[in-house]
């Protein structure tokens, strides 16, 4: 079916029975970022394939809201379709939410399916109609009725995350959250979010594409531990090594029958922006909720000593890895055909030659010239651009490892470039040397820390449309909280152990995109009379591609940190390298 015909499918189901507008969430019952296929529902309804976005339905209008890092490609992927664009955080554009409020009548009922929104969402929803009479309907998955090719439910198997690379067993880490629920009077922690699930009872799987997580529910209570899976995924080593740390497992679809019966004046703990309506609505009435962010995600955002040290190891490889891809480019580009999709591919390959690989950590960006300018582009089978000896080719990828998640983007020149790109490649430098240099007092959020990274370019009236860092999780998400640094305001305060992203960039439609992707640990620097301080350690060694930068604009500081990157790059990096790659790479990261 052609989208449009898809739309007209579930219009007559909703007249059916009797719903005036449907929500189709970029969703799994897990608020999971990125979802198996069998939950894409927004992107068979709509056509468009970015990672965020909202669809409505009405009996006379389809609406995509998306945000800034996808309104190029949901243009796009939306011609010639039914579907109108709502750009989010744009002026004039509303919410979905303020949308349908202004828009449905006294009398209509709102659809939606409860088992793949959050509780947190729905009680927003419902809180924004208290001056209208709208009925709300939260049990039908209306997508499923007329997706007839869906594809099956996620069936991988969960394998160990062994302690050498957790640094914490299942048991230990079982414990740390008995004591917040302790501190709590709590009686039990239920878990939606599926990394939070697999870093805490030390087991991953591949039910998610790019995200090693095994689809389940979690619930800790003050002497049991329970995993809520398909026991088809679970084989007799994992569930003898999940007895071992003091977990039982339940089939997945049990997890309602056994909320239903919680004693009925029990504490639990929850994220409602974690659990879906449906499993909220079967928790009994009478118990009392504690809504707050998962105690997991706060224990794991801080990584151990072990996770570190891990997380150090994988990143030399993913360096090698792009290193070699980077020469064999600089080598081949002009001599042989290269697109945007086998370049990609050429650089899985030297991922694959890794120790502990296992496969990439998202889909790769691989973007050559104007197509940069879509900051999450993705090159496609039937849709690539062949990359020529001339302007700039963005890649942002990652892997993922036993011991760890990587994360990294370079911006490189294949031949001559303009003085507007290096320009704008300059001052996307100087705001990740500003950020990556700085010193920070204990207690500084990522918010407080967002304009050291912007401030370059804004003096030259350019910004970027997305955050400045996001925390990167360790063979789980790449996208991970609890915290980030960007504009929008948050309290999560940098701590000892946060991993974290600094990836400003530059982006002009029809023109180019430039971002510079390092990945950092935060750690302590000196203490003084005025407190602790605090630094960043960086952790990804590639090198910056020289010919792109106006060393004028640079301050004497800025190629410091430079040349004193590019010589811990060479360190690191070289001895993996064979002869010809080691003296390429020697004149890479020459000093300036």
């Amino acid at each position: 079916m052609k989208v449009k015909e898809r739309v007209n499918k579930l219009r007559k189901i909703m007249k059916d029975k009797g719903i005036d507008a449907y929500i189709v969430p970029t969703a799994d019952p897990h608020q999971s970022e990125y979802v198996a296929d069998y939950y894409k529902g927004r992107t068979w309804i709509s056509g468009f394939t970015g990672s965020a976005g909202t669809v409505v339905i009405t009996a006379d209008k389809a609406l995509l809201w998306t945000d800034g890092r996808y309104f190029i490609q949901a243009e796009k992927e939306l011609q010639n379709s039914q579907f109108t664009l709502m750009k989010m955080g744009t002026p004039g554009c509303p919410t979905y939410v303020q949308w349908l409020k202004d828009n449905l009548k006294d009398g209509d009922t709102l659809g939606f399916n409860g088992k793949v929104f959050a509780e947190s969402i729905v009680e927003n929803i419902q809180g924004s109609f208290t001056n209208k009479d709208i009925k709300f309907i939260d049990e039908y998955d209306l997508i499923g009725e007329i997706w007839t090719d869906r594809p099956e439910e996620p069936k991988s198997d969960a394998f160990i995350h062994e302690i050498k690379y957790t640094g914490l067993t299942g048991k230990e880490k079982i414990e740390e959250v008995r004591k917040y629920m302790k501190e709590k009077d709590a009686d039990y922690f239920l878990i939606g979010s599926l990394d939070d699930i697999a870093w805490l009872y030390n087991i991953r799987g591949r039910d998610v594409t790019n995200n090693p997580v095994v689809i389940s529910y979690g619930l800790v209570s003050k002497d049991k531990a329970y995993l809520f899976v398909d026991e088809n995924k679970i084989s007799d080593e994992v569930r003898s090594f999940l007895k071992e740390n003091g977990i039982e497992t339940r089939g997945y679809n049990e997890v309602l029958d056994f909320v239903k019966v919680i004693e009925k004046d029990s504490t639990i703990i929850l994220d409602k922006s974690r659990i879906n309506r449906w499993l909220y609505n079967g928790i009994p009435k009478e118990c009392n909720i504690i809504s707050e962010m998962d105690i997991t995600t706060r224990l794991k955002g801080n990584k151990n000593e072990t996770e570190i040290m891990n997380q150090k190891n994988a990143y030399i490889k993913d360096g090698v890895a792009l290193t070699k891809f980077f020469h064999w480019l600089d080598k081949n580009i002009g001599k042989i055909e290269i697109t945007e999709v086998s370049a990609s591919k050429k650089l899985e390959e030297f991922r694959k030659e890794q120790d502990l690989y296992i496969e990439s950590s998202f889909g790769t960006i691989s973007a050559y010239g104007p197509n940069a300018a879509m900051a999450h582009y993705s090159a496609t089978e039937d849709s690539y651009s062949v990359l020529e000896p001339k302007g700039l080719y963005l890649v942002d990828s990652g892997g993922q490892y036993l011991d760890g998640t990587t994360d990294i983007t370079r911006t490189v020149a294949l031949g001559p470039i303009t003085t507007e790109e290096k320009k704008d490649f300059t001052l996307t430098l100087k705001g990740h040397i500003n950020l990556s240099d700085t010193k920070f007092l204990e207690g500084t959020t990522g918010y407080q820390l967002d304009i050291i990274c912007r401030y370059p370019l804004w003096q030259e009236g350019i910004d970027y449309k997305h955050g400045t860092g996001h925390g990167v999780g360790y063979l789980l998400n790449v996208h991970e909280g609890p915290h980030r640094i960007a504009s929008v305001p948050n309290d999560i305060v940098l701590e000892k152990g946060m991993v974290v992203s600094i990836e400003p960039g530059v982006y002009k439609a029809g023109k180019h995109g430039i971002r510079i992707e390092n990945i950092v640990v935060v750690d302590k620097d000196v203490e003084t009379e005025f407190g602790q301080f605090m630094k960043f350690e960086t952790l990804s060694f590639v090198a910056i591609d020289l010919n792109c930068i106006d060393i004028s604009l640079l301050t004497e500081r800025e190629k410091q940190w430079l040349n004193e990157y590019h010589k811990d790059v060479y360190n690191k990096i070289s001895p993996y390298l064979d002869e010809e790659e080691k003296e390429w790479l020697k004149e890479k990261t020459r000093s300036i």
